[in-house]
């Protein structure tokens, strides 16, 4: 079951300076400083009521929803928030009983937590808001760090966790407008989003690494571009998954970017590079090998050949041509548009189906299919794959693995009057 808490009372407010008077000055209630949330045009003063609070909404702009709201029905209760431990979990336990979301993912709020909306169609005429509280810095930049595992069949899949790096908004979202994508993935005043790493492991009849994240070689002025922070990093995650380097079978690659790859190698005692799992095969496709050995301008500064070069060099490396079966219930298929030879990974047991769709996808508000990274090199590629990818695992009920998204590491798609939404996955903390 959920466990909720009365977080606070949203009040919309006209006229802030009388507002400010009566529960100020009048009842000599504390006013903290006021917070403005960009990406909802309002401003949020919070009042602390013992272990509530009430927050006096203020419209920053006319085209906002707290503007709209009193222009149409006055001043007065807005709606009331429940915080949460596990956002993602509770709105997948609220939409699973039938209640229609206004967020269907998690989103950044005030007091740099995560939120979510339920209808008021769904709460008996009451907007309800779900939240899950955190560091302010680290809800939005890294609010799901933690190891999840999901059952699927004879199989165990865990999401793990290589930390975060930011990129800009425009690359990540191309043609769609900034006050669309905003809303899903708030920006820094660099205009960087936050993007998540997250390897999977996969446990069955052997032991499998998809991507293994940034790694510990790039340099102090590529982590400071980037904004990469691997304070909590995919070491301190796979041994809470009960994992050794020296457990993993295989390593599957689905490109060869730093950022998938980085963790491939490491460099020993002395700077020599050698293969980070010392026991693994490691499986990449051909094309992409090649296609990273001949870098062009526009990708180079996406790919280290100390990530993959070794590799060969220490004879672990496996190149494939084709789809094919990686190990029982895994296979790989390739969809190209981010990169030319780009796969996803393809997980089936027990009849029932998930998928890791790294960069076809790279996080939950990628779901629709226009929504298309500017950095992927064939677009209208990626365009027809996840198209076909979409309608199957809808069709499918199809578990999906997103490997850059801070908030979600895993969901369901759904269709919602013609639109492909997002459904977070309930899930198991190690």
């Amino acid at each position: 079951m959920m466990k909720a808490i009365l977080d606070h009372v949203g009040i919309a407010v006209k006229d802030l300076a009388a507002a400010l008077a009566f529960y100020r000055d009048a009842l000599g209630l504390e006013i903290e400083p006021a917070e403005e949330v960009a990406t909802q045009r309002v401003r949020a003063h919070f009042i602390p009521v013992g272990e509530s609070k009430l927050e006096l909404l203020e419209a920053t702009a006319p085209d906002s929803a707290i503007a709209k709201y009193v222009d149409k029905r006055g001043p007065g209760l807005h709606h009331i928030t429940l915080r949460v431990d596990d956002i993602a979990a509770a709105v997948a336990q609220v939409k699973a009983r039938g209640a229609l979301m206004i967020d269907e993912q998690p989103r950044g709020g005030a007091e740099g937590a995560m939120v979510a909306f339920v209808h008021p169609s769904s709460a008996h005429g009451v907007l309800v808001e779900l939240k899950q509280t955190g560091n302010p810095q680290s809800a939005i930049r890294n609010p799901q760090s933690s190891v999840l595992r999901f059952p699927l069949g004879d199989l165990e899949l865990v999401s793990l966790f290589d930390g975060t790096f930011r990129l800009d908004g425009g690359s990540m979202f191309g043609t769609v407008p900034k006050p669309l994508w905003e809303k899903k993935a708030p920006a820094d005043e660099q205009n960087r989003i936050t993007l998540a790493v997250r390897p999977l492991l996969v446990r069955g009849a052997r032991t499998m690494l998809v991507d293994a994240g940034i790694g510990d070689k790039r340099d102090e002025k590529l982590h400071a571009m980037f904004a990469v922070d691997r304070s909590r990093n995919l070491d301190h995650t796979l041994a809470e998954a009960g994992v050794s380097p020296e457990d993993i079978d295989i390593v599957l690659a689905t490109h060869l970017h730093f950022d998938h790859a980085g963790g491939f190698t490491v460099r020993d005692r002395v700077g020599r590079l050698r293969p980070k799992f010392p026991r693994a095969q490691y499986i990449a496709r051909r094309g992409e090998w090649d296609d990273a050995a001949r870098q062009n301008e526009r990708m180079r500064w996406a790919y280290f050949a100390d990530d993959y070069a070794p590799l060969a060099a220490a004879g672990v490396l496996q190149l494939v041509d084709d789809d094919a079966t990686i190990m029982p219930g895994v296979k790989v298929r390739r969809t190209g548009g981010h990169t030319t030879h780009h796969q996803i990974v393809l997980i089936e047991s027990g009849n029932k189906t998930a998928a890791f769709v790294a960069d076809l996808f790279p996080t939950a508000a990628h779901a629709a299919d226009g929504w298309i990274a500017a950095l992927d090199m064939f677009p209208m590629d990626t365009l027809a794959a996840k198209k076909r990818f979409g309608a199957e695992a809808v069709e499918r009920g199809t578990l999906v693995f997103f490997e850059h998204d801070p908030a979600i590491a895993a969901g369901y798609f759904h269709d919602d009057h013609g639109k492909r939404r997002v459904a977070p996955a309930p899930r198991t903390h190690l």
